[in-house]
């Protein structure tokens, strides 16, 4: 049986490559859109009325009441060829998204609170109404009550997003490369049951993959919406925040626990046990200043406008007792005096700081080349000592970028190496070294060490491998050039 599946999946995601290609060549002829920024959106929110309908659908067989209204519901004006043009346009721009955006409950849990927060923000930027007909008539082919066309559909989204990051520049930030976010998750042992947040969820990364790692034991109706109700988020761009709504919706999640909030203003504001979560994965945005008034809110003696050390902070506070977390921080977050000091020291106090993996330079290219690490910590007892383990390019690479991004594969001897949940049976190496909390106090709670066992330093690089390594550089920029002037050209 397995090889018909196959060549199943094949076909629908060829078929459905086909419906994407010919929705982005519709969209590339109207004035109204400029570049990848503006298409995807317009192509999340439409793909998410249709997914929707296909629930809408779904509820109409039990006998339930519609969450749209049926004038607005998608097949009233989708299915209808020949409403098109200027009459078109008109009522989607000033009836269907002022409804959507109005939709409200006090229901916890009713979808109109995930509608009216994902189309709060929508506009449709297309000037042209016959060819958003030829895009919603694209869009209509994909069938969301097809469990085939959903799972590849959702695949094939996740390669969009890439696309987009690509395109984003600096609004690159809220991206993590999947080989990251796998590692993360994985070497944080999720149980089904916990509750597992993002609060920077940006597309919904972390999510999707906590989602997709416990679903398969998720063997019940009632399992699986436990498991819906624990996959929470928090995100502050209204961009990012509508991509992960219709990521995780494609994935499966009927209605995603995201709000769309500045999520240090929610970690703060909220108090007590019933806001705290069992798990974190995050990669909260750094090199940036918080506004004043978020900072301000923080307790004396911890207000800094530095993301990477409130997120920190506040992400501490966000675990219950006995909770784990895997965040990404950036070198400059490890070391220096002053708030951040004070801040991991609290770390090392209220928490065990297990351990802290060194990536290495380029992993987040080419959106930025500040390094970066990822810590692991409990929320359970002091840290007592911590292990650091460093991760470095395959041989002969001298690096990552765009065209040479980061492999899973190469976190499988830091995997190997961990001990899994217990982390028992681990020695030190070539790449990992332990650090007892006496030398961690000493140093003022420095937490940017390098590796004992390296000497790798220019020092001990040949000039000849040192102008390869330039000459290599400045052919990855003249690449990204050269592909920049070919997407403005393509516009």
């Amino acid at each position: 049986m397995a090889p018909p599946a196959k060549k199943q999946d094949t076909t629908s995601r060829a078929r459905l490559s086909a419906v994407i290609k010919s929705a982005r060549d519709i969209m590339r002829k109207d004035a109204g859109l400029n570049g990848d920024l503006d298409r995807l959106p317009l192509l999340s929110w439409l793909l998410f009325l249709r997914s929707f309908d296909a629930l809408e659908a779904e509820r109409e067989v039990f006998g339930e009441d519609p969450i749209i209204k049926p004038e607005y519901q998608w097949r009233a004006w989708a299915d209808d060829e020949t409403f098109t043009g200027a009459e078109l346009l008109a009522f989607v721009n000033g009836k269907l998204l002022p409804e959507l955006a109005s939709m409200r409950s006090d229901v916890p849990g009713d979808p109109r609170n995930v509608l009216g927060q994902v189309f709060a923000g929508v506009q449709n930027r297309m000037l042209s109404g016959y060819l958003f007909r030829d895009l919603v008539n694209q869009i209509r082919s994909i069938d969301f009550n097809s469990s085939d066309d959903i799972h590849t559909m959702a695949f094939l989204y996740e390669d969009l997003l890439k696309q987009m990051r690509d395109a984003a520049g600096d609004s690159g930030e809220f991206y993590t490369p999947r080989p990251v976010i796998r590692f993360m998750v994985e070497q944080t042992f999720l149980k089904l049951g916990e509750s597992i947040m993002d609060p920077a969820c940006g597309t919904g990364g972390f999510l999707v993959e906590a989602y997709t790692e416990l679903f398969p034991q998720a063997t019940s109706k009632v399992l699986q919406q436990q498991l819906f109700n624990n996959i929470r988020g928090i995100e502050k761009k209204p961009l990012p925040f509508l991509l992960c709504m219709m990521n995780l919706t494609l994935h499966g999640i009927p209605s995603p626990k995201v709000l769309h909030a500045n999520s240090l203003r929610v970690m703060i504001d909220e108090k007590g046990p019933g806001s705290q979560v069992d798990v974190i994965l995050t990669n909260p945005p750094f090199g940036g200043e918080e506004e004043d008034s978020i900072a301000k809110s923080f307790p004396s003696g911890y207000q800094t406008r530095e993301t990477a050390w409130l997120f920190l902070h506040a992400v501490i506070k966000k675990l219950k007792q006995g909770g784990r977390c895997a965040i990404v921080l950036p070198n400059g977050a490890l070391f220096g005096e002053g708030i951040g000091a004070k801040i991991r020291k609290q770390l090392l106090e209220d928490c065990d700081l297990h351990t802290v993996v060194r990536l290495p330079q380029g992993v987040f290219a080419p959106y930025t080349q500040i390094p970066a690490n990822l810590l692991f910590f409990d929320k359970t007892v002091p840290t007592k000592e911590t292990w650091f383990y460093e991760i470095t390019p395959p041989e002969g690479s001298r690096g990552y970028a765009k065209t040479r991004p980061m492999r899973y594969e190469e976190f499988e001897s830091c995997a190997a190496w961990w001990g899994g949940p217990d982390r028992a049976d681990r020695i030190e190496n070539d790449r990992a070294w332990r650090v007892p909390i006496a030398d961690l106090l000493a140093s003022g709670f420095n937490l940017d060490l390098t590796n004992p066992n390296t000497t790798d330093d220019l020092s001990h690089r040949s000039p000849t491998d040192l102008l390869a390594e330039l000459i290599e550089t400045e052919q990855e920029v003249l690449s990204l050039l050269t592909s920049l002037q070919k997407d403005v050209e393509d516009r």
